[in-house]
């Protein structure tokens, strides 16, 4: 058998979790699906699939396989686009991942201005609140911040832009309870903390001088940032959200910053496998949203007349 094809094969059924979804995608029979995939298997000597009834994974052996089959694959069609007018355009289908609050209230927009700059690119959003894999998961690219640079791997990790964390109560309560101003008196105050999160409860705060992990509690917890939102707007406690999804109220002033205490920074990074000829969809997706977000992204305007802890 035609072994780029057979790689090409082996690809496809692992991107598409499914012999049979592979095979409609191929237009090739399940049949002639699985007869390359086991040419290959027998070629290199070593199962390269688990098949149950249920579900499809990869061995070790395999996943090594895929890894590389993918990157000589895709340099070979970046190859073939490069000596074709069609590598100057980006098109097909673009597969990206974000976290669910971020994603729907700032990629979602982004990508409509993305998708009228270069139309004859398919989006596909997935918003999910896990880390994943983008290579294990068959994403073009993936959204996610950290508090600094993600370390070395397969994976290329570019800035984008930035937000920050700001602990934060509505006027009525701050007014009703005062404002914490040492780590300590956080046991005193009612706060809002997220849930189903291993850091749940467990803020990091930072007064400009001195840094710490102060456990809280209080009335109400959830795995839902905008309910955390909506629970501090009524003035029901203290939240530690990021700028993405609170900035606009900080600028209404409808959520006070607790003065004490300075906003943390978190990096947001473009994720995406290592790759020597970076496709043009991810590209120009990626140059967007640095276009779009920048250093100095419109959530955290405000920070600009905001006074420094005390």
């Amino acid at each position: 058998m035609d072994t780029l094809l057979s790689m090409k094969v082996f690809r496809q059924v692992v991107e598409s979790n499914s012999f049979a979804a592979a095979a409609e995608r191929l237009e090739l029979s399940p049949a002639m699906v699985s007869k390359h995939v086991m040419a290959l298997e027998d070629r290199l000597g070593s199962r390269l699939l688990n098949r149950t009834t249920r579900r499809l994974s990869l061995t070790e052996s395999g996943r090594a396989y895929y890894e590389r089959c993918a990157q000589i694959l895709s340099d070979l069609e970046e190859a073939e686009r490069a000596v074709s007018a069609a590598s100057v355009t980006p098109r097909g289908k673009l597969r990206v991942n974000a976290v669910v609050a971020f994603g729907a209230k700032h990629i979602a927009p982004a990508i409509c201005g993305y998708s009228d700059r270069y139309p004859q690119v398919n989006v596909e959003l997935i918003l999910r609140d896990r880390i994943i894999d983008p290579i294990e998961e068959g994403y073009d690219l993936s959204i996610r911040a950290a508090s600094t640079e993600l370390p070395p791997s397969t994976l290329i990790a570019r800035p984008i832009t930035r937000l920050h964390f700001v602990a934060c109560a509505a006027p009525e309560y701050l007014k009703k309870w005062g404002s914490p101003r040492h780590f300590s008196e956080f046991a005193q105050h009612n706060c809002l903390v997220a849930a189903e999160s291993p850091m749940a409860g467990d803020w990091l705060l930072d007064t400009g001088h001195d840094r710490q992990r102060v456990r809280v509690s209080g009335s109400f917890s959830s795995n839902s940032g905008e309910a955390l939102r909506v629970a501090a707007l009524a003035g029901n406690g203290i939240v530690n959200l990021p700028t993405d999804l609170i900035g606009e109220d900080l600028a209404a002033g409808r959520l006070i910053p607790l003065p004490a205490f300075k906003p943390l920074e978190r990096k947001i990074f473009a994720v995406y496998p290592a790759r020597r000829h970076l496709s043009a969809k991810v590209r120009t997706f990626v140059d967007f949203l640095i276009e779009r977000f920048g250093s100095d992204p419109y959530w955290d305007r405000w920070m600009a007349e905001m006074p420094n802890p005390e």
